[in-house]
Protein backbone atom coordinates (compact mmCIF):
# COMPACT_ATOMS: atom_id res chain seq x y z
CA UNK A 1 0.00 0.00 0.00
CA UNK A 2 1.22 3.55 -1.12
CA UNK A 3 1.75 5.59 2.03
CA UNK A 4 -0.46 8.46 1.13
CA UNK A 5 -3.31 6.04 1.19
CA UNK A 6 -2.27 4.32 4.64
CA UNK A 7 -2.28 7.84 6.11
CA UNK A 8 -5.09 9.31 4.58
CA UNK A 9 -6.77 6.22 5.50
CA UNK A 10 -5.92 6.55 9.57
CA UNK A 11 -6.65 10.16 8.76
CA UNK A 12 -10.26 9.61 7.83
CA UNK A 13 -10.82 7.27 10.77
CA UNK A 14 -9.50 9.85 13.14
CA UNK A 15 -11.49 12.71 11.95
CA UNK A 16 -14.65 10.67 12.26
CA UNK A 17 -14.05 10.95 16.07
CA UNK A 18 -12.49 14.68 16.07
CA UNK A 19 -14.69 17.20 14.19
CA UNK A 20 -12.41 19.60 15.84
CA UNK A 21 -9.31 18.11 14.01
CA UNK A 22 -11.14 18.69 10.53
CA UNK A 23 -11.54 22.18 11.93
CA UNK A 24 -8.28 23.76 12.60
CA UNK A 25 -6.92 21.86 9.42
CA UNK A 26 -9.38 23.84 7.57
CA UNK A 27 -8.28 26.90 9.41
CA UNK A 28 -4.90 26.62 8.49
CA UNK A 29 -5.79 26.06 5.16
CA UNK A 30 -7.40 29.21 4.79
CA UNK A 31 -4.41 30.64 5.93
CA UNK A 32 -2.79 29.15 2.96
CA UNK A 33 -1.17 26.70 4.80
CA UNK A 34 -0.01 23.34 3.93
CA UNK A 35 -0.49 21.43 7.01
CA UNK A 36 2.14 18.37 7.71
CA UNK A 37 2.30 15.93 10.27
CA UNK A 38 5.56 15.57 12.62
CA UNK A 39 3.87 12.56 14.20
CA UNK A 40 0.74 9.99 14.50
CA UNK A 41 0.47 8.50 18.20
CA UNK A 42 -1.12 5.40 18.55
CA UNK A 43 -1.45 3.09 21.69
CA UNK A 44 -2.12 -0.64 22.70
CA UNK A 45 -1.58 -2.99 25.69
CA UNK A 46 1.50 -5.02 26.53
CA UNK A 47 0.02 -8.56 25.14
CA UNK A 48 1.97 -11.65 22.91
CA UNK A 49 -0.65 -10.55 20.51
CA UNK A 50 -1.13 -6.68 20.75
CA UNK A 51 2.10 -5.18 22.16
CA UNK A 52 4.64 -2.79 20.75
CA UNK A 53 6.56 -5.06 18.63
CA UNK A 54 3.32 -6.85 16.79
CA UNK A 55 1.70 -3.58 16.28
CA UNK A 56 5.14 -2.14 14.95
CA UNK A 57 4.70 -4.67 12.49
CA UNK A 58 2.95 -3.64 9.64
CA UNK A 59 4.70 0.31 10.08
CA UNK A 60 7.98 -1.69 9.60
CA UNK A 61 7.18 -3.23 6.11
CA UNK A 62 6.62 0.16 5.31
CA UNK A 63 9.91 0.91 5.77
CA UNK A 64 9.96 2.62 9.06
CA UNK A 65 12.59 1.48 11.68
CA UNK A 66 12.84 2.45 15.33
CA UNK A 67 14.69 5.09 17.00
CA UNK A 68 14.19 6.43 20.59
CA UNK A 69 12.53 4.44 23.35
CA UNK A 70 10.78 6.03 26.16
CA UNK A 71 9.24 4.90 29.93
CA UNK A 72 6.25 6.49 31.90
CA UNK A 73 7.00 5.07 35.73
CA UNK A 74 4.01 6.75 36.92
CA UNK A 75 1.46 5.46 34.26
CA UNK A 76 3.25 2.14 33.71
CA UNK A 77 3.93 3.11 29.75
CA UNK A 78 6.29 2.13 27.25
CA UNK A 79 6.97 3.59 23.87
CA UNK A 80 9.32 3.80 21.01
CA UNK A 81 8.94 5.86 17.94
CA UNK A 82 9.82 5.19 14.61
CA UNK A 83 10.67 7.15 11.73
CA UNK A 84 10.85 6.83 7.91
CA UNK A 85 13.67 7.29 4.98
CA UNK A 86 11.53 9.92 3.75
CA UNK A 87 11.65 13.45 6.30
CA UNK A 88 8.39 14.21 4.95
CA UNK A 89 6.64 11.04 5.86
CA UNK A 90 5.59 11.31 9.76
CA UNK A 91 6.77 9.50 12.87
CA UNK A 92 4.90 7.11 14.39
CA UNK A 93 4.96 6.89 18.54
CA UNK A 94 3.58 3.51 19.63
CA UNK A 95 3.41 3.34 23.62
CA UNK A 96 1.87 0.19 25.48
CA UNK A 97 0.29 -0.48 28.78
CA UNK A 98 2.63 -2.60 30.87
CA UNK A 99 -0.62 -4.23 31.94
CA UNK A 100 1.43 -7.06 34.38
CA UNK A 101 2.27 -4.02 36.97
CA UNK A 102 -1.56 -3.37 37.55
CA UNK A 103 -3.20 -5.30 40.07
CA UNK A 104 -4.34 -8.66 39.67
CA UNK A 105 -8.07 -7.14 38.53
CA UNK A 106 -6.92 -5.15 35.98
CA UNK A 107 -5.04 -7.25 34.10
CA UNK A 108 -7.86 -9.75 34.10
CA UNK A 109 -9.88 -7.15 32.60
CA UNK A 110 -7.70 -6.19 30.20
CA UNK A 111 -6.51 -9.60 29.11
CA UNK A 112 -10.62 -10.82 28.57
CA UNK A 113 -10.32 -7.97 26.24
CA UNK A 114 -7.34 -9.04 24.45
CA UNK A 115 -9.01 -12.35 24.61
CA UNK A 116 -11.82 -11.72 22.08
CA UNK A 117 -8.93 -10.63 19.08
CA UNK A 118 -8.11 -12.54 16.55
CA UNK A 119 -4.38 -14.08 16.68
CA UNK A 120 -3.33 -12.34 13.43
CA UNK A 121 -4.74 -9.26 14.10
CA UNK A 122 -1.97 -6.88 14.73
CA UNK A 123 0.00 -7.75 11.44
CA UNK A 124 -2.72 -6.56 9.38
CA UNK A 125 -1.80 -3.83 7.42
CA UNK A 126 -5.07 -2.19 8.87
CA UNK A 127 -4.75 -2.81 12.32
CA UNK A 128 -4.32 1.15 13.70
CA UNK A 129 -7.67 1.66 11.86
CA UNK A 130 -10.08 -1.66 12.29
CA UNK A 131 -11.06 0.34 15.67
CA UNK A 132 -12.46 -1.88 18.49
CA UNK A 133 -12.42 -5.92 18.26
CA UNK A 134 -13.72 -6.09 21.72
CA UNK A 135 -17.47 -6.29 23.66
CA UNK A 136 -16.92 -4.15 26.50
CA UNK A 137 -18.88 -2.80 28.85
CA UNK A 138 -19.03 0.73 30.51
CA UNK A 139 -18.89 -0.69 33.80
CA UNK A 140 -15.44 -2.55 33.12
CA UNK A 141 -14.45 1.29 31.45
CA UNK A 142 -15.09 3.09 34.55
CA UNK A 143 -13.14 0.40 36.58
CA UNK A 144 -9.93 0.61 34.52
CA UNK A 145 -9.92 4.19 34.29
CA UNK A 146 -9.93 4.40 38.13
CA UNK A 147 -6.28 2.80 37.56
CA UNK A 148 -5.52 4.36 34.19
CA UNK A 149 -7.37 6.81 31.98
CA UNK A 150 -5.12 5.09 29.08
CA UNK A 151 -6.65 1.91 29.71
CA UNK A 152 -10.02 2.68 30.22
CA UNK A 153 -9.29 4.78 26.57
CA UNK A 154 -7.96 1.70 24.57
CA UNK A 155 -10.74 -0.65 26.60
CA UNK A 156 -13.25 2.44 24.49
CA UNK A 157 -12.01 2.86 21.00
CA UNK A 158 -9.47 -0.27 20.34
CA UNK A 159 -6.75 0.53 17.75
CA UNK A 160 -6.69 3.56 15.99
CA UNK A 161 -4.87 6.94 15.91
CA UNK A 162 -4.93 8.86 19.44
CA UNK A 163 -3.72 11.67 17.99
CA UNK A 164 -2.18 13.32 14.52
CA UNK A 165 0.59 16.27 15.35
CA UNK A 166 0.56 19.09 13.13
CA UNK A 167 4.15 20.30 12.03
CA UNK A 168 4.72 23.77 13.54
CA UNK A 169 8.34 23.84 11.87
CA UNK A 170 6.28 24.03 8.67
CA UNK A 171 3.65 26.57 9.10
CA UNK A 172 4.65 29.96 7.26
CA UNK A 173 2.17 32.33 8.85
CA UNK A 174 2.63 31.18 12.81
CA UNK A 175 6.62 32.40 13.79
CA UNK A 176 5.88 30.52 17.71
CA UNK A 177 4.07 27.50 19.30
CA UNK A 178 2.06 30.53 21.35
CA UNK A 179 1.04 32.45 18.82
CA UNK A 180 -0.66 29.32 17.11
CA UNK A 181 -2.10 28.26 20.63
CA UNK A 182 -3.45 32.07 20.59
CA UNK A 183 -5.12 31.73 16.97
CA UNK A 184 -6.40 27.92 18.15
CA UNK A 185 -8.26 29.96 21.24
CA UNK A 186 -9.14 32.68 20.43
CA UNK A 187 -11.53 30.31 17.42
CA UNK A 188 -12.95 28.38 20.25
CA UNK A 189 -10.63 24.94 20.80
CA UNK A 190 -9.93 24.17 24.33
CA UNK A 191 -6.09 23.42 24.86
CA UNK A 192 -4.61 21.09 27.51
CA UNK A 193 -3.54 23.23 30.16
CA UNK A 194 -1.45 20.08 32.52
CA UNK A 195 1.91 21.21 33.02
CA UNK A 196 0.86 24.76 31.12
CA UNK A 197 -0.43 24.62 27.70
CA UNK A 198 3.10 24.33 25.72
CA UNK A 199 4.93 21.36 27.34
CA UNK A 200 8.85 21.72 26.66
CA UNK A 201 11.11 24.66 26.02
CA UNK A 202 13.25 25.67 23.20
CA UNK A 203 16.49 24.53 25.38
CA UNK A 204 14.97 20.86 25.68
CA UNK A 205 14.82 21.35 21.59
CA UNK A 206 10.85 19.93 21.77
CA UNK A 207 7.67 22.15 22.34
CA UNK A 208 4.48 21.20 22.11
CA UNK A 209 0.72 21.52 22.63
CA UNK A 210 -2.61 19.88 22.29
CA UNK A 211 -6.61 20.17 22.57
CA UNK A 212 -8.45 18.97 24.83
CA UNK A 213 -10.36 15.24 23.46
CA UNK A 214 -13.92 15.90 22.61
CA UNK A 215 -16.29 13.78 24.63
CA UNK A 216 -18.18 11.62 21.87
CA UNK A 217 -20.87 8.98 21.98
CA UNK A 218 -19.46 5.08 22.65
CA UNK A 219 -21.81 1.95 22.58
CA UNK A 220 -20.55 -0.29 25.38
CA UNK A 221 -22.09 -3.33 25.86
CA UNK A 222 -24.63 -1.93 28.60
CA UNK A 223 -25.70 0.93 26.71
CA UNK A 224 -24.03 4.24 24.91
CA UNK A 225 -22.19 6.15 27.30
CA UNK A 226 -19.88 9.98 26.57
CA UNK A 227 -16.40 9.66 27.01
CA UNK A 228 -12.95 11.38 25.86
CA UNK A 229 -12.05 10.84 22.40
CA UNK A 230 -9.29 12.15 20.06
CA UNK A 231 -7.07 15.33 20.39
CA UNK A 232 -5.31 17.37 17.84
CA UNK A 233 -1.01 17.66 18.65
CA UNK A 234 1.33 20.70 17.73
CA UNK A 235 4.88 20.48 17.62
CA UNK A 236 7.85 22.58 16.81
CA UNK A 237 10.87 21.19 16.92
CA UNK A 238 14.54 22.74 17.43
CA UNK A 239 18.00 22.63 15.67
CA UNK A 240 20.55 20.34 17.13
CA UNK A 241 24.25 21.17 17.48
CA UNK A 242 24.56 19.48 14.28
CA UNK A 243 21.95 22.23 12.27
CA UNK A 244 19.63 18.99 12.15
CA UNK A 245 16.34 19.24 13.85
CA UNK A 246 15.74 16.87 17.11
CA UNK A 247 13.39 14.18 15.64
CA UNK A 248 12.61 12.51 18.90
CA UNK A 249 10.13 13.24 22.27
CA UNK A 250 10.74 14.59 25.62
CA UNK A 251 8.92 11.83 28.04
CA UNK A 252 7.94 14.40 31.10
CA UNK A 253 6.20 16.23 28.31
CA UNK A 254 4.74 13.43 26.28
CA UNK A 255 3.38 12.10 29.90
CA UNK A 256 1.52 15.59 30.26
CA UNK A 257 -0.08 15.04 26.49
CA UNK A 258 -1.27 11.73 27.23
CA UNK A 259 -3.69 13.64 29.57
CA UNK A 260 -5.52 15.17 26.58
CA UNK A 261 -7.98 12.28 26.72
CA UNK A 262 -8.68 12.32 30.76
CA UNK A 263 -12.21 12.28 31.95
CA UNK A 264 -11.10 15.00 34.20
CA UNK A 265 -9.85 18.00 31.44
CA UNK A 266 -6.72 20.13 32.24
CA UNK A 267 -8.11 23.31 30.91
Amino acid sequence: MELTDFFGAMWTDYCALSPQAEGIHALLSARGEAVINDHIALRTFRHPLLGLAQAARPFEELGYRACGEYFFEQKKLYAKHWEHPDPDQPKIFISELEVEKFPKRIQELIVGLADQVAPSAAARADFFRSGRPWQASHAAYQELAAVSEYASWVAAYGFRPNHFTVSVNRLKTFPTLEALNATLEAAGYRLNASGGKIKGTPAELLEQSSTVAEEVDVRFSDGAFSVPSVYYEFARRYAQPDGRLYQGFIAKSADKIFESTDRTKKV
